[in-house]
């Protein structure tokens, strides 16, 4: 029986409720006068899936902490209004607004959720969770190799991201490293942990953060960054345990939003993630960071390092949220045996695979999955040896992972492996990409990224995007592209997007090998010429790359008002041979990810694999940390020789 104060929650909550169902009335039958448009068969659930299941579990009167999406801008000073008088009534909180992600994030009764849910203005509720990190990179990606031929680019100086900022939005950085000594080179710091410190205690953030912008000159350049000359933003939402909530990631997100042009903050770092239940529609993160993409901002997120369960077993679908996002570019990891040469380099097997098994739950409670084809390309993260932050966690609970170079405490290093190592690459790439051309749009960068990646023979789509991450083949794009066509697509679309066309192959440590060719598109791939030679209408702001694909039960067609005729669609994911995007053999038919992503059932073998259900990774319902945490031993010695099928 219910306790009297409870009980009388429960009474304002259902006149609320009422008060509620009357205004949502007139909102639909307002807005289908003003467009008609035919009703959904089945109402998608707006209370995410594992809120719905705390809810239906008996523990509905629990107060939890809630993430609410809004249409509408929320303000910090407005507690009134429908969701405000709801939470009045329920003796609920509004602890946060974040006002540039339309997101309130509140303290309530459980139950309350499916009350919210009826303002029209609430698109979404869902759950505080945990998130956690996953856990000669100038040479083997190309980036040294543009740095020594700068004069033949047209440069002034060495390309290094010199100008371009890049938040790394993880567990702090050690600014006393050598590889953060340039004065000014960390141009702002804040905590969203609680711990009121930006230094690094866990360790994770300071290796991340000198993989994508780390100076090489303590180390004679043997260890520096991808982008050495780029600033750095410090924004600490893990703690020192390498703990953090959806919480404080969506505030660090909301304050680049607001604060991008004080910082020039054009690249954002995302080496974390958090189990990918909701659909990226509905998923807060996923949902900022379209936000970000859209400000101009590229994000890199870190596609998991789930790629295999207990057993060994090869898994599909263990992408984390927010790498289940289309808008962001997410890196897989790839193994360059310590070697310069790209020849022999492989993905590794514990590097997450598509596709993105988020969903939507209808009020049938049948599932949607979004089966998006993930990751978008990798870039090498195994046993990466960078900065070791002071006296971190990380290296005193594993001091295997520590390195003998160099014994100066602020000049430490160790070895870390995972997609969080290989994230930042691909992060330091675009902060260069930035510095040779300013006007890119994110969509363009992420296009060029792909176009220009090195497709690895033996390794499918779901594994590898479009290929291996090249900066040298990259840069050479982004030189050309011309600046005139941006701020004007309406007629730019179709235009020659190059001043001339460049060779598609490229040529690192003696080894030259082609270009993918090709993109991921949602639920497809794309290849063609057009890609690089024409302005593609997707490449502009407020775009996805996937827009302006027709989607069907079975198969897919190109919107042409959105991309050029001399592109043509795949009918298969293909494993490659090595040769650009298309050529190998066929390993599943797209029919499969098509259909609402109902025909792709939990547990179906993809040939050499299994697809994960639910999103739950490792059966836990958290992130797996990195090398240094749950799959150490995995990522240290399982992939010391290339990997096999």
């Amino acid at each position: 029986m219910l306790r009297r104060p409870q009980l009388l929650n429960r009474f304002v909550a259902i006149a609320l409720l009422a008060a509620l169902a009357v205004s949502s009335l007139v909102f639909s039958t307002r807005q289908a006068q003003a467009k008609p448009a035919a009703a959904p068969l089945l109402t998608i659930d707006k209370v995410a899936p594992d809120l719905r299941q705390l809810i239906s579990s008996g523990n509905a009167n629990a107060k939890v902490k809630m993430i609410v999406q809004q249409k509408s801008t929320p303000s910090s000073a407005d507690s009134g209004g429908l969701l405000g008088g709801l939470l009045n009534g329920l003796v609920g909180l509004v602890l946060k607004t974040l006002a540039s992600l339309n997101i309130r994030l509140i303290e309530a009764p459980a139950y309350s959720a499916d009350l919210l849910a009826l303002d029209p203005d609430v698109t979404y509720i869902s759950l505080d969770a945990p998130v956690r990190s996953f856990g000669h990179v100038s040479e083997t990606t190309g980036a040294e190799q543009v740095r020594g031929q700068s004069s033949l680019l047209g440069l002034k100086g060495e390309l290094d991201g010199s100008g371009v900022a890049i938040a790394i939005v993880d567990s702090g950085i050690d600014s006393n490293h050598k590889s953060f000594a340039k004065a000014g080179k960390i141009t702002f710091k804040k905590d969203f942990t609680g711990e009121n410190r930006t230094d690094d205690p866990f360790g994770h953030g300071t290796h991340v953060a000198a993989i994508a912008a780390g100076e090489g000159a303590a180390t004679n350049g043997k260890y520096e960054g991808v982008a050495p000359g780029a600033n750095l933003v410090n924004l600490r939402v893990l703690d020192s345990k390498g703990l953090g909530t959806i919480t404080g990631v969506l505030t660090a997100l909301d304050w680049i939003v607001a604060n991008r042009h004080a910082y020039n903050i054009r690249v954002v770092n995302l080496s974390l993630g958090t189990p990918s239940f909701n659909s990226y529609e509905n998923d807060p993160i996923c949902v900022a960071v379209r936000k970000l993409v859209d400000a101009g901002i590229v994000v890199a997120a870190a596609a998991g390092n789930n790629g295999k369960n207990e057993n060994g077993t090869k898994i599909y679908g263990a992408i984390h949220s927010p790498g289940n996002e289309p808008s962001a570019i997410t890196v897989g990891a790839s193994n360059s045996f310590g070697t310069d040469s790209r020849q022999d380099d492989s993905v590794v097997t514990y590097s997450s695979r598509g596709p993105t098994r988020s969903f939507t739950t209808d009020r049938a409670g049948i599932r949607h999955y979004d089966n998006l084809i993930k990751p978008d390309l990798v870039a090498p993260g195994n046993k990466i040896v960078s900065a070791a932050a002071y006296n971190n966690y990380l290296l005193k609970n594993n001091p295997e992972l520590g390195t003998s170079n160099y014994t100066t405490s602020n000049m430490k290093l160790m070895s870390l492996s995972g997609t969080s190592m290989s994230t930042p690459m691909v992060a330091g790439a675009a902060a260069m990409l930035f510095e040779a051309n300013p006007k890119l749009t994110p969509n363009l960068i992420k296009a060029i990224l792909m176009y220009t990646s090195q497709p690895l023979a033996g390794f499918n789509t779901l594994e590898q995007g479009s290929g291996q991450l090249n900066i040298a083949g990259a840069v050479a794009v982004a030189r050309l592209v011309r600046t005139d066509l941006f701020g004007n697509i309406p007629s730019s679309y179709g235009a020659n997007l190059l001043a001339s066309t460049p060779t598609a192959k490229t040529t690192i440590a003696l080894h030259t090998f082609p270009w993918s060719q090709g993109l991921v598109l949602n639920r497809t791939t794309v290849s063609g010429s057009e890609l690089i030679t024409r302005y593609q209408k997707s490449y502009g702001k407020g775009f996805v790359l996937g827009d302006g694909v027709n989607e069907f039960q079975s198969y897919q067609t190109l919107n042409f008002n959105m991309w050029t005729k001399g592109v043509k669609l795949a009918n298969f994911v293909f494993t490659s041979d090595g040769n650009p995007m298309g050529s190998g053999w066929s390993f599943v038919g797209l029919e499969y990810f098509l259909g609402d992503g109902v025909v792709m059932g939990d547990g179906v073998v993809m040939g050499d694999g299994v697809v994960m259900g639910d999103g739950v990774v490792m059966g836990d319902g958290v992130v797996m940390g990195d090398a240094a945490m749950q799959a150490l031993n995995s990522m240290l010695h399982g992939d010391n020789t290339k990997c096999m099928n």
